[in-house]
């Protein structure tokens, strides 16, 4: 894989992550920027590990098995809409003890189960490997899965932080943009449903 293949994959990957989704929805409605953003990452390691082990064709040849990821992300974003709409609203501090691990866990499946991320790794991913090049593919796809990974990270840190710098001595403005969050988690579940079922 050359470094021109590596710089045109992050700037799609950049691209993507930049458009607006789960990710998006859940950094902005969850009240701790670095358990949100920890879940995030993790979860897309998982899913780089998968898709290097060569599950990820395995699935991506399978229509049923892309049938029930889509239909799995969908009921979850769902749940995660509602429960952030049930969620009292405002700004506060979260601990690990407090409630973190519970961000950092719907964070993991956010991203294990967004469509968009499912999209980049057993669509886009592999065309930027070269089965010529000096290092198997799958530590390729591992390169890119974790350059894909650590971008995310960053957005996603950058975006929480400034969102709620914005946000933190306005208390209404940030309930109506955890719970625009939240319905917007939900349209997306239910557009991801609708689309399979």
């Amino acid at each position: 894989m050359s470094t021109s293949a590596l710089a045109a994959f992050w700037l799609l990957a950049a691209l993507l992550i930049a458009v607006p989704g789960p990710d998006w929805a859940f950094t902005l409605a969850v009240p701790a920027v670095l358990p949100a953003v920890a879940g995030l990452a993790t979860g897309y390691t998982v899913v780089t590990a998968v898709v290097a082990a060569g599950v990820g064709a395995l699935v991506a040849a399978s229509p049923a098995a892309m049938t029930a990821l889509t239909v799995a992300g969908g009921l979850y974003l769902l749940w995660t809409g509602a429960v952030t709409l049930a969620a009292r609203p405002g700004l506060r501090p979260v601990t690990v003890a407090r409630g973190g691990w519970a961000v950092f866990r719907r964070g993991v499946g956010v991203s294990a189960l967004n469509p968009k991320g499912l999209l980049m790794f057993l669509a886009l991913l592999p065309q930027f490997t070269d089965p010529r090049a000096g290092w198997p593919v799958a530590l390729q796809v591992a390169a890119l899965g974790l350059t894909f990974t650590a971008t995310c990270a960053a957005f996603y840190a950058a975006l929480g932080s400034a969102a709620r710098t914005l946000l933190s001595s306005r208390p209404r403005a940030y309930t109506a943009v955890a719970r625009a969050a939240g319905v917007a988690m939900l349209l997306l579940g239910a557009a991801l449903l609708l689309g399979r079922l």
